[in-house]
Parts: C-alpha cells; sequence; structure tokens
C-alpha cells in the first residue's frame, strides 16, 4: 500500500498539469568542480546551497571528456535510427528499469503519454537485452560510459554525505555497482519529431511535469536541441517555470525523491518537464541521456533526524513506480 508520503507526492503531481507561466529571468546556477580535491569545501558549499534552494544546478569541470559524451550520443542515436520491430526484441519488462519502450509512460500530472522512447541500462538486469548483433561494440561503450557517470555521481554525493553527518563514502557504498542489488541506470532518450507545422496539442507533452525518484540524477543534452523546463524553489504552486537552456559541456543535475526524504527534505526534489517545442523552435529529434543514482535495492533509507521510518530502497522505489508509472 502506498505510504502517506508516496500519497502526498503523487497527489502533489497530479496538480501539475497545467501549462503555468515562463520565468526566464531566473537561471540554475553552474557549479565548476575543477580541482576538485583541493577545492572540495568550496564545493561542497555551493552545492548545498543549489540543492536546498532549487534542487537543480549545473556542472562544468566535471571531469567527463567531452569525446567521450559526444559519442555516447552517437551510440543513442545508433540504437534508436534500429527499426521498432529489433529494438523491440529488447523491450522493458514493468519492474526492471531495463530495455526499450516507447510511447508508454502517462504521467499523473497530464494523463497523456510522453512523446519519447528510450533505452534503460541497469547492470545486473541486462541479460538479453543487448543489441550485439546489430551493434557491434555498443554493449562496450555504454557500461564503460554508465561507469563514468557512477563515478561523478558518487563525488557529488560526498559533498551532500559530508554536509548530512554521513561518513564520506557512505552514498557510494549504497551505490554499489559490484552488487546485484544494484539498481541505478543510464537511460538514453529520443524525443520523438515533430512536423515543422505542427498545430497546437494542448495536454500533450515531450515529457509531462514530474519529478525523479533517486537520488541524483545527471543530465547530458545537446546544443540546441531544448525543451527542459524546472519549477525551482519550496514552492511548485505558482508554477513559474525556467528554461534550461542545453549545453554540450555542462551536465544538468537535480536532486530525487529519494535524496530529499534522506536528507529530511532538506534536499530539494522539485519538477521538471519538456515541453513540446513552439512556433520557430526546432521540431526535430531531441536526445539526452540521464543517469539516476539509487540506492540499491536492499539499502534501508535511515534519515539523520527520522522525519521519516526507515524503508529500503527497493520498497521506496516501487511505492513510487506504483503512483506514478501506468500505460498509457
Amino acid at each position: 500500500m502506498t505510504d502517506t508520503y508516496a500519497l502526498a507526492e503523487l497527489q502533489k503531481e497530479s496538480r501539475m498539469g497545467g501549462v503555468g507561466t515562463e520565468n526566464a529571468d531566473r537561471t540554475i546556477p553552474r557549479i565548476d568542480l575543477s580541482d576538485f580535491d583541493e577545492r572540495r569545501s568550496e564545493i561542497t558549499e555551493q552545492l548545498w546551497t543549489a540543492a536546498t534552494e532549487i534542487g537543480f544546478f549545473q556542472l562544468v569541470g566535471h571531469g567527463i571528456p567531452q569525446d567521450q559524451v559526444d559519442r555516447a550520443f552517437a551510440e543513442s542515436a545508433r540504437f534508436f535510427s534500429l527499426p521498432d520491430e529489433v529494438k523491440g526484441r529488447f523491450p522493458l519488462v514493468s519492474g526492471t528499469n531495463a530495455g526499450w519502450e516507447k510511447l508508454s509512460q502517462t504521467r499523473p500530472s497530464v494523463g497523456t503519454p510522453d512523446q519519447k522512447e528510450s533505452y534503460q541500462v541497469t547492470r545486473p538486469r541486462m541479460d538479453d537485452l543487448w543489441p550485439d548483433d546489430e551493434l557491434p561494440g555498443f554493449r562496450d561503450f555504454v557500461l564503460g560510459f554508465e561507469a563514468q557517470c557512477w563515478g561523478l555521481a558518487m563525488r557529488v554525493l560526498s559533498c551532500f554525505a559530508d554536509k548530512l553527518g554521513f561518513d564520506r563514502d557512505f552514498f557510494a557504498r549504497a551505490h554499489d555497482p559490484a552488487s546485484a542489488e544494484y539498481q541505478s541506470t543510464l537511460r538514453l532518450i529520443h524525443y520523438l519529431p515533430l512536423p515543422a507545422d505542427q498545430k497546437e496539442r494542448p495536454g500533450v507533452w515531450r515529457a509531462g511535469a514530474h519529478t525523479d525518484f533517486d537520488c541524483l540524477t545527471l543530465l547530458f543534452q545537446r546544443d540546441g536541441q531544448g525543451g527542459l523546463q524546472v519549477c525551482p524553489g519550496r514552492d511548485a504552486e505558482a508554477q513559474e517555470w525556467t528554461p534550461v537552456t542545453p549545453s554540450d559541456e555542462a551536465i544538468t543535475c537535480n536532486i530525487g525523491d529519494m535524496l530529499m526524504r534522506w536528507s529530511d527534505d532538506q534536499l530539494l526534489s522539485n519538477f521538471h518537464r519538456v515541453k513540446l517545442p513552439g512556433r520557430g523552435d526546432y521540431t526535430g529529434s531531441r536526445f539526452s541521456i540521464p543517469f539516476f543514482a539509487q540506492a540499491n535495492r536492499d539499502v534501508v533509507i535511515e534519515t539523520p533526524q527520522g522525519t521519516y521510518p526507515p524503508i529500503t530502497a527497493h520498497d521506496y522505489l516501487q511505492e513510487r513506480v506504483r503512483a506514478n508509472y501506468r500505460k498509457g
């Protein structure tokens, strides 16, 4: 049964389906991770301020080489260029967070399917889900890129561990990729192209308003492929949406529901969405690559201040999925 916390989150999401207003004057902070070890205290304070006041920030100087990011998008495009009947041989199975799906996620906030397809990689659940015959080299590269994302996410989470009173490696142990209980996910996303002369489609979004269920999301985007909007701060009721300019070099990050709970609600998991292109906007395919750092299934989430009862990461995610993910 969905607990009180999950029910409250669902009720909040169901109110976020409106268009709202755009606030282009507000900016998402950029945090430079260069010289991380020498600047750790300074970077930690910058991350904490962004995460407690806005819930979103962008990382530069993050250490993942640009050629690796570029190849990740090239490999994503290779996969999505396969015919649907081929991709359909690697299907997303309910509850696994691994495999391919298309037009299948319907958000409570809007009630219409997200206009996208995705391929999700969760290491222990990938049996028979790799297109090795169709895309030689795809598996090895994607797994290597996922490992780089994990390393960066753990570096950021180690700063939050410092502020929350946990030991520095606390979150790295909780997201152990060597465990069969590992459930962090790399997701390749293709938002479907639209006709340049498309008419208004009220209530249809590339991705409806939602929060992420994980601890921390790293989102890679491409120059010129906009649409991401965030609703930062503590008050989502006003529905003032800030556009996030896509950048090849910057990784857009947000706090997820799991870390908000784990921090006794100090770190903010806030709403975001991807709008359909408007008049004059780029209407072609849009690609993005998020990495969702979510604690291993058997890890118990216990808050420092005891705001919420202990719960395993598996049970927590199941509650959030049941409340938010349904076939359209």
